[in-house]
Formats: structure tokens, C-alpha cells, sequence
């Protein structure tokens, strides 16, 4: 994904996640699993990318009104992005190292709880919501863009809430919609299915529900399942 330069919070943001990280991680160096100096790999992928000069450009920060240059921001996101979203081990001192085998089995364990706190299967749940929810620097106004889409059987916004505690942006999550649904295991098995087999679902992050689409693309699939509640 090539994030177009502008010298916005929300370019910082998508340039780190999506170039700079993806960039550090692909390194053939880094698979052995030594520690690095992270600072060190974001300079030299964001000179690969941007010149010196917007590199320094100063802009004014949207939620604070405080002066930031660009490149400030980026060595402040990558780490940021990289512990929430378990890509890097932090070592400390600014170190850090690719997963190995434990840390992903940490973070499968996470995520399985979190199913189970929503306590959502096909065999003892038949009525619930599908919610589709992003993040602002994120969406956009027409095309696919990246798209969490869940399910769950209470209250649509305290789940998505909790969900994004400590996440990886400075933006609050935005509910896109949501559907009272039957069989809201199925749908949501069936949503995730569909995209995935279209090229879809976003590789590289955590979890297997962020998919590149549209609201009306998930709408037609419930609508398809014929699940939708009347």
C-alpha cells in the first residue's frame, strides 16, 4: 500500500502502519530473530520513500494545535503500532524483535478470550448483531477501505469500545453500522468467507476480521444470507 504524502497526523499514521512496519518486518536480516534498534530501520525505509524536505515539514497537530514535523511522528507511530498490534516484541531501550512461537501463542490465547467474553457460536446464539466499525484516518469517502466486521449479542458501541482499548491510533473507533441478524454466527462466518475468497482480508494484522470493503458490500451479503431480522 503506497500512502500518499501530505504533512497531516493522519499521513504519519497510515505511512508508519502500513509502508514503514510492513517494510521492517519483510527484512531479510531481521528473521533470526536478533534484536534491533528500531529507530534506525524507520529512518532509513522513510528516506527510501520521502525526501529530507518533507521529511521536516512541520504541520500543526489537529486534537493539540502543537507544531510536529513528519518524521517526528513517524518514529513516534512505528513503535506505537508495532507494540499494539503485537507485529514487534519490544526488548527495551528501544530494541526489539520479530515474534517468535510464544508470542503468537500469547496472542492467539487473547484473542480466543475475547470471543468467549461475547460467548457467540452458531450452536448457543441465534439472534445477535453484525457491526462493521473502522477508525477516521482510515475511511474513506468512496472504494474499499479497512473494515473490522464482528459480531455480538450485547450492546454494539461497549463492544466496539472495548475492543479498541489501547489500540493503535489516536482517532475513537466509528461504528459504520450495524444488523440485528438471526443465525449471527453463520452471518458473520459467511460475511468473512465472502470476502476472503473476493482478495479481501487484511493480511498483517491482528486477528482475521479487518477486511478492505465497503458497508454496502457487507449489506449485500446479509442480504444474501437471507438472516437479516424483519
Amino acid at each position: 500500500m503506497t500512502v500518499q504524502f501530505e504533512p497531516t497526523n493522519s499521513f504519519c499514521y497510515n505511512f508508519s502502519r502500513y509502508q514503514v512496519l510492513p517494510a521492517i518486518i519483510a527484512m531479510q536480516e531481521l528473521q533470526s530473530g536478533q534484536p534491533f534498534r528500531l529507530v534506525e530501520l524507520v529512518k532509513k525505509i522513510t528516506d527510501l520513500h520521502l525526501t529530507p524536505e518533507q521529511q521536516a515539514t512541520i504541520y500543526q497537530r489537529a486534537q493539540t494545535g502543537k507544531p510536529a514535523s513528519v518524521i517526528n511522528t513517524i518514529k513516534w507511530y512505528v513503535p506505537f503500532i508495532a507494540k499494539n498490534t503485537k507485529q514487534l516484541t519490544p526488548m527495551g531501550e528501544g530494541m526489539y524483535r520479530l515474534p517468535d512461537a510464544i508470542d503468537i501463542e500469547e496472542v492467539e490465547a487473547q484473542a480466543e478470550d475475547e470471543a468467549l467474553e461475547d460467548d457467540v457460536s452458531e450452536a448457543s446464539v441465534s439472534e445477535g448483531y453484525i457491526y462493521a466499525f473502522s477508525f477516521p484516518a482510515l475511511i474513506k469517502p468512496q472504494g474499499d477501505f479497512p473494515i473490522k466486521i464482528g459480531m455480538t449479542v450485547n450492546d454494539v458501541q461497549q463492544r466496539v469500545a472495548s475492543q479498541c482499548k489501547g489500540s493503535a491510533i489516536f482517532d475513537n473507533p466509528k461504528v459504520l453500522d450495524s444488523w440485528r441478524v438471526n443465525r449471527v454466527g453463520f452471518v458473520e462466518s459467511a460475511i468473512h468467507k465472502v470476502l476472503a475468497a473476493r482478495g479481501k482480508w487484511r493480511e498483517g494484522v491482528p486477528g482475521t476480521e479487518w477486511f478492505d470493503t465497503t458497508v454496502g458490500e457487507i449489506k449485500a451479503i446479509i442480504d444474501f444470507t437471507g438472516a437479516l431480522h424483519r
